[in-house]
């Protein structure tokens, strides 16, 4: 039994479009949801060209509750069934009780090699520190931000004269290899740290 997938975005939506197009060619997972906080993200028609339903949650309207927030949003997901949820770029932080519900199987991509720089601005971050190399990290969601255990991590060395948006280009073209290699190791069991170049 294929193993079901939701992916949550923001914005574009290009790791979601890269793990729904590796889930669809290779067959080792169903996307059955990408949901969005964001009514206008252009990612979800991106999803609805390849097939894959959607759902959009505003917000807004909920201000500083993000409980209530949340329980919109797992109402498409938990009617999708999913057996992994992935964030791809989904810009709003979860609380404990909805990351608990989803323990042990939600998957996210952060920009750095973590445990460095958690949270924004990671390539910047990283070039202000004077690091050789940079990159991206998919690990487990656990209630502390950017934290996890560490599933996969792809390296990218950093050039002289690089900007945080020269080297972002070249992190996200890793970041399109490295999650759906990731998830197709997870929905197959496998919890051992891939590590690309």
């Amino acid at each position: 039994m294929s193993k079901r997938v939701a992916i949550l975005i923001s914005g574009g939506g290009s790791n979601m479009v890269r793990l729904v197009e590796a889930m669809q060619a290779d067959g080792f997972a169903t996307p059955v949801l990408v949901a969005s906080n964001d009514p206008a993200a252009s990612g979800l028609s991106k999803a609805a060209q390849l097939g894959v339903p959607t759902a959009a949650i505003d917000h807004r309207p909920f201000g500083r509750d993000r409980a209530a927030f949340e329980a919109e949003l797992l109402k498409p997901i938990l009617a999708a069934e999913p057996d992994v949820l992935c964030l791809a770029g989904f810009m709003r932080v979860l609380t404990p009780d909805f990351v608990g519900r989803f323990a042990g199987r939600m998957l996210n991509i952060h920009p750095s090699l973590l445990p460095k720089y958690p949270g924004l601005h990671t390539h910047q971050r990283a070039l202000d520190a004077g690091d050789a190399e940079a990159g991206c990290t998919v690990h487990e969601v656990t209630p502390v931000l950017d934290d996890g255990p560490i599933l996969g991590q792809a390296r990218v060395a950093i050039a002289p004269g690089d900007t945080a948006e020269t080297l972002a280009a070249r992190v996200l073209v890793q970041e399109h290899r490295l999650y759906p290699a990731v998830l197709k190791r997870f929905v197959a069991g496998e919890r051992g740290p891939l590590l690309l170049g």
